[in-house]
């Protein structure tokens, strides 16, 4: 189960590792599509990569702060520093690319 994080926990949250976090909002289609994709990801793969989600309606700090203007967005961060960010619905290849580049 991908986990949720707010402001408050982002980056304790992301700061180890490889880390994918899926910034999304319930009332986003392309972001409804996205979700199972990083479901599937994570239970086979999740002691490989971290995968969060992060509701922007609820929180708009962290958001803000990486200059997130479009859902989903996915944030790739490896050892707390941002190395990739994929704008849009992502397939699962797609995203095991982007993964297989950082581990």
């Amino acid at each position: 189960m991908v986990q949720a994080v707010t402001d408050a926990n982002f980056e304790a949250e992301t700061k180890d590792g490889l880390s994918i976090t899926d910034f999304w909002a319930a009332w986003c289609g392309p972001c409804r599509m996205q979700s199972p994709v990083l479901e599937e990801l994570d239970e086979e793969i999740g002691d490989k990569v971290k995968i969060v989600k992060m509701d922007v309606d609820a929180n708009s700090e962290v958001p803000s702060s990486f200059g997130i203007m479009s859902i989903p967005t996915l944030l790739v961060k490896k050892d707390g520093q941002v190395v990739e960010k994929l704008i849009g619905y992502h397939n699962k290849e797609q995203i095991e690319d982007v993964i297989a580049k950082y581990k």
